[in-house]
């Protein structure tokens, strides 16, 4: 059984799709083993309650420095035996000693095609603001391994989605949402937990039911 924890900072949504791929089925053999958020108040915390899954708000703020804050993280994580851990919307950057003892256990979600529209300061709207601006005709999500490098570390997984004439920020962010982050995080949890994903120099592969990369 593959126990994985989610990080979130908002309203959980990318959360939300991965409790109903673990109820319905989409993701085998793993449980949502706790839900962790750097804001009390976060709604997230309340799709885990409705779920029956254990929650925790750790506050960056609320320790002396970030080696305090991630020995918090890491000493949660193995007090729930956790295997992966899965940021869904976690604004906050990681501790490098919570990367160091989870160095390829660790995924992202990204809301745009990495390389593109992605480090610091690209978020939430921003990354579909940077999007329209540009003019691009196509954007998409990311799911990648994190590394010490903001939105950086190994591709795993990517979906492309069409931007549209007259679209918002907020129509786009919605579109890639349902057509592509809320389809390639469970798919992402659930090819780790199967074992079919390798690392090697740098690069996530995935191997095929024959055991090929």
């Amino acid at each position: 059984m593959q126990k994985i924890a989610v990080c979130v900072s908002g309203g959980g949504t990318n959360l939300q799709a991965v409790i109903d791929a673990v109820q319905n089925g989409i993701i085998h053999n793993t449980e949502i083993a706790v839900v962790i958020s750097n804001k009390p108040d976060a709604y997230a915390l309340k799709r885990a309650e409705k779920a029956g899954i254990p929650s925790k708000y750790i506050g960056p703020k609320e320790f002396s420095d970030r080696q305090a804050f991630g020995s918090a993280m890491v000493a949660v994580l193995e007090e729930y035996q956790v295997d992966l851990v899965v940021l869904a919307g976690y604004l906050v950057i990681i501790p490098e000693q919570m990367i160091s003892a989870y160095r390829n256990r660790i995924i992202n979600i990204h809301p745009s095609l990495i390389p593109a529209h992605c480090g610091m300061g690209y978020y939430g709207l921003k990354v579909h603001e940077s999007v329209l601006a540009t003019g691009n005709k196509v954007t998409g999500a990311t799911v990648h391994f994190v590394d010490e490098e903001a939105d950086h570390g190994p591709i795993l997984l990517q979906k492309a989605v069409e931007v549209c004439e007259g679209d918002t920020a907020e129509i786009l962010q919605r579109r890639v949402m349902e057509q592509a982050e809320w389809q390639i995080l469970p798919r992402a949890i659930e090819l780790i937990g199967a074992g079919k994903v390798t690392i090697v120099d740098g690069i996530a592969h995935i191997q095929d039911t024959a055991g090929n990369r």
